[in-house]
């Protein structure tokens, strides 16, 4: 069910305390991207270990997303997004208290409910709006993703100010989401479906009927995508810091700010992807998203190589790596088109699945958040056994093929289906059929 007869103002104001909410909620899920590189510092953990560490938030957000989206459907958005971010606002707190390594990932668990806020957004704000705008509406509400930014760009320079513990940080964390869940509560009404369903007294729909949409395949290709228009946006926010500190030498906050220049036009256009998929379709955007992004992957893979060649004076040395400014350049470039194909993915999902936006919203946003989490962990262990650097993005290239092959078949079944004549074989005619003058 829809949105009938509800104000502009009553749709601007959840859509608009929506974002703002998951803002903060990805800047809280991301936060191990900062904080994590002080921790391992600490603790004196492998690249793999802290893959794992800053991995782990990213987990219970993408598992959780499944069961808060279908709750979202059955209780209303307003009710569970409050109590998520109050469970979060309190394990972020819990955080500051551990010393061992197992415990910050038992703790990194609790930080990651923050994650599932994104299915419960997604179904809430839906509600509110027609199908002709949901496209739109759903992109603004995905903006909160720069919430990435917030922490890469402003986490390293609140570690400055609170004096280098990391602790504070995560406290500050804390305050920040407890205050942004009682607001959100106070400033937000029950969407109209719930409103409709508790005046009529019709029944919730039960558990498992909110999961029969799974079955088809087609919610399993858009979870595809997901995996890497999301998943891997979270994992390279996750990661460029890091990558930034080992492959160029830079320091933190320099590494942050870097990191954030990706992070935030991977966010901030998200709202013009929602609107040219309403324009243009989402079929036509998911090509411009993986065409161009494997285009980046592809050039950002090749690996620093050092040259020797002869010289008249003797032997000369050459190292060819991608400049820190072309690799920038670079990756905002993969941002923006990756944050056109995060909008474009969800567009599909009320126009196909109207009455269970919560549960193939929930299944499309755990598959994509798990790449989040199985794609820091691989970057890590590749660069610790290889050693290369640029290996993250040569995984990035193969998924990114994988998923744009996927799409061009299923795109080719649906036009055969639609136009059988299409099936028939495609020949260039035989001379004796041309008429006079044509050969």
């Amino acid at each position: 069910m829809h949105a009938t007869g509800v104000s502009s103002s009553d749709q601007s104001r959840a859509l608009v305390s929506s974002t703002l909410a998951f803002t903060v909620c990805f800047a809280v899920w991301t936060i191990f991207s900062i904080i994590g590189i002080r921790i391992k510092s600490e603790l004196g953990l492998s690249d793999t270990q802290f893959g794992i560490l800053v991995a782990t938030p990213v987990l219970t957000g993408s598992l959780t997303r499944l069961f808060l989206g279908i709750w979202a459907d059955q209780y209303g958005g307003r009710v569970v997004y409050t109590i998520q971010m109050l469970l979060t606002a309190f394990a972020v707190y819990l955080l500051t208290l551990v010393n061992t390594y197992e415990m910050f990932l038992v703790a990194a668990l609790g930080v990651g409910l923050a994650g599932g806020s994104f299915a419960v957004g997604i179904t809430y704000v839906s509600k509110w709006f027609p199908k002709e705008r949901q496209g739109t509406a759903l992109g603004i509400f995905g903006m909160g993703n720069v919430g990435a930014a917030v922490t890469n760009f402003g986490a390293p320079f609140l570690l400055i100010a609170v004096g280098g513990a990391w602790q504070g940080v995560a406290q500050i964390y804390a305050i920040v989401l407890l205050i942004t869940a009682a607001l959100f509560f106070l400033f937000t009404k029950d969407d109209p479906s719930v409103k409709e369903r508790k005046a009529s007294g019709v029944a919730r729909d039960s558990f498992f009927t909110q999961l029969e949409p799974l079955k088809n395949l087609q919610v399993w290709r858009f979870s595809t995508y997901y995996f890497f228009v999301f998943g891997a946006f979270v994992a390279l926010a996750l990661w460029l810091p890091r990558y930034y500190v080992g492959a160029y030498g830079l320091d933190l906050a320099t590494a942050g700010v870097l990191a954030a220049l990706y992070a935030l036009p991977g966010s901030i256009f998200r709202a013009l992807g929602g609107w040219l998929s309403d324009l243009v379709g989402a079929r036509k955007v998911m090509y411009w998203t993986f065409i161009v992004c494997l285009a980046c992957a592809f050039v950002l893979s090749y690996p620093a190589t050092d040259y020797t060649v002869a010289g008249v004076d003797g032997p000369i040395n050459f190292n060819i790596t991608i400049p820190l400014e072309l690799f920038v350049f670079i990756t905002i470039v993969l941002g923006f088109f990756m944050s056109l194909g995060k909008a474009a993915v969800y567009k599909h999902i009320p126009v196909y699945y109207p009455d269970h936006v919560g549960s193939v919203g929930g299944i499309v946003g755990l598959i994509g958040g798990l790449g989040g989490f199985f794609l820091p962990i691989a970057f890590g262990v590749m660069n610790d056994l290889i050693g290369v650097w640029t290996s993250c993005f040569m995984l990035l290239t193969v998924l990114i093929a994988v998923s744009l092959t996927w799409m061009h078949i299923s795109v080719l079944g649906l036009e055969r289906r639609r136009r059988p004549e299409l099936r028939e074989p495609r020949h260039l005619p035989e001379m004796e059929d041309l008429n006079p003058g044509q050969a």
